[in-house]
């Protein structure tokens, strides 16, 4: 199995600062290690220059920066040609990387949701209404600007159609030219713990850590994920992350599912057992 990462701006041959850790380990544990580039691929426009230095004939995994599940597909097609089979399809990768692919499966373990396909006012006044009344958090298909808190993603009472639709335009000009879909919105539930990050192959549960924005912030003692693999199995997906948090009954609840290729490694969590904890199952798996 080969590990794919983005290429040091600066140095192209060089994996980027930010994932060297994971491609030094990864060699290490006898794996070939390609870089591409990132910003060719975000772009679109030479995709195929993007892979040039991607040998062929192997069984690839990407750990990188975010795409566009778009340029995410056209990146697998690129590599096909060079007779490298991705390990995450492009269709696998959307239903991972964007709320309205894993959200149905996940539904009675996730706070409820609903969406727009479009950034319309008109559509997100009928997201608004499906949702009901009550307080709710806004983001896009892929991202929430939840360190903008107050402005661009909670929404005090859904009930409030020009306030909510402030909130959502804020959020829109944020997100910019990376808003993703159209707009979800979430209704509100107090949470009391920082967030856990599961990592899942093939619905299995590899490894437990802190999520990357509180690196240093342990998970409470053992987590009881039986209420949760059936569902991560139901996904059918090969690598994806599930990011946990405790509501203020003591339940636990998925608040976010992403595609384990471009979900971030908390600094805390070494990057050789990272490897040995999920690359190594990926290739374990692909082979059997």
């Amino acid at each position: 199995m080969m590990l794919l990462v983005p290429g040091d701006p600066l140095r192209p041959r060089r994996p980027d600062e930010h994932f060297a850790p994971e491609a030094q380990a990864a060699r290490e544990a006898g794996l070939t290690v390609a870089v591409v580039d990132h910003d060719a691929l975000a772009e679109g426009d030479d995709a195929a220059r993007a892979v040039a230095s991607v040998p062929g004939g192997d069984t690839a995994i990407y750990r990188g920066w975010m795409l566009r599940s778009e340029r995410y597909a056209q990146f697998t097609r690129v590599l096909a040609e060079r007779g490298v089979a991705v390990r995450t399809t492009g269709e696998q990768y959307r239903r991972a990387h964007e709320l309205p692919g894993w959200y149905p499966t996940l539904a009675a373990v996730t706070p409820h949701s609903t969406w727009t396909t479009t950034a319309a006012r008109a559509d997100f006044d009928r997201a608004r209404a499906a949702l009901g009344r009550g307080p709710a958090v806004v983001r896009d298909h892929v991202k929430s600007m939840k360190h903008y808190w107050a402005e661009a993603a909670f929404v005090p009472d859904v009930a409030d159609g020009d306030a909510a639709w402030q909130v959502a335009s804020r959020l829109r000009q944020l997100r910019a030219d990376d808003f993703v879909g159209g707009f979800v919105l979430r209704e509100f539930e107090h949470f009391t713990s920082a967030e856990v990050r599961t990592w899942w192959v093939d619905g299995r549960c590899v490894l437990i850590g802190p999520h990357p924005d509180t690196p240093y912030d342990r998970p409470p003692g053992e987590i009881d994920l039986r209420w949760l693999t059936p569902l991560i199995g139901a996904l059918g997906l090969p690598f994806v992350t599930a990011d946990l948090v405790l509501r203020a009954d003591g339940v636990w609840r998925v608040v976010e599912v992403g595609d384990g290729q471009v979900s971030d490694r908390p600094v805390s969590i070494d990057p050789a057992a990272f490897i040995a904890a999920v690359v190594d199952s990926l290739r374990l798996e692909s082979s059997g």
